[in-house]
């Protein structure tokens, strides 16, 4: 017969071994702004929190920065800045998330991502461009130019909406674009026949994944929009629903 002790023990590895199973990867979505504030952001956290939910992943949102160390972002599957603005990490937490993507963490930059640490040039390499102007909130043709990627598969060719379009500055070389925005098809834009909106990228040694949309609260109600965020994070983590 066992003894209670060694059943106990039994017990202890069984549960221990049953919570390790359940445990779900984790994505870290960054919204601290020191520039503009986008009035989206809480809903914006509420539709990452349900993506999670409905998708196999858990999401926690901060605008903490004080979280960028090696030992809390390795938890993270990838990281997403969610709308930020401006200078948010000081140098030691750049340090600590260069590292993490050196060690083959995940990016995925939102909207005002390009519209934050101007001064730190990595950072222009991770997320791909830098804001330069918009126009006012229009409806525009998007030309979705790779539908065989994971973020735009479920996409048409031409995807008409509204938001708030960016012209951008210091676009970095070879990047894999996803979706370009017709300049016909509205006014005030910058950057020509080329001009991106969303696009990805291997680099130093994570997987980098960027869409300009996502300005409006709207966006976050919008099936399609969030279908191909949700494909910016399966292609960075690698997870599969």
């Amino acid at each position: 017969m066992l003894s209670k002790k060694y059943i106990l023990l039994l017990l202890v590895v069984l549960v221990a071994g049953s919570s390790f199973k359940k445990a779900k990867p984790r994505l870290l979505v960054f919204c601290k702004t020191a520039g503009f504030r986008h009035d989206c952001i809480p809903v914006a956290k509420l539709a990452m929190i349900d993506l999670g939910a409905k998708n196999g992943f858990d999401v926690d949102t901060t605008e903490d920065a004080s979280l960028f160390t090696a030992d809390n972002l390795k938890r993270y599957k990838a990281v997403m800045f969610l709308n930020t603005t401006g200078n948010v990490l000081n140098a030691e937490q750049q340090t600590a998330m260069e590292s993490y993507i050196k060690k083959g963490g995940g990016y995925i930059g939102v909207h005002a991502a390009t519209d934050t640490e101007y001064d730190w040039p990595w950072y222009n390499q991770l997320v791909g461009a830098y804001f330069l102007s918009h126009p006012h909130q229009q409806t525009a043709t998007l030309q979705v130019v790779d539908r065989s990627h994971v973020s735009t598969k479920h996409l048409d060719a031409n995807w008409v909406r509204k938001d708030e379009w960016y012209n951008f500055k210091s676009i970095v070389p070879g990047l894999h674009v996803l979706i370009r925005i017709d300049e016909s098809s509205y006014e005030g834009g910058k950057n020509g026949n080329d001009h991106p909106m969303s696009w990805y990228r291997e680099f130093d040694g994570g997987r980098t994944f960027y869409t300009e949309l996502g300005h409006t609260k709207e966006s976050y109600k919008e099936e399609a929009f969030l279908k191909h965020v949700l494909g910016g994070i399966q292609y960075v983590t690698r997870i599969k629903k």
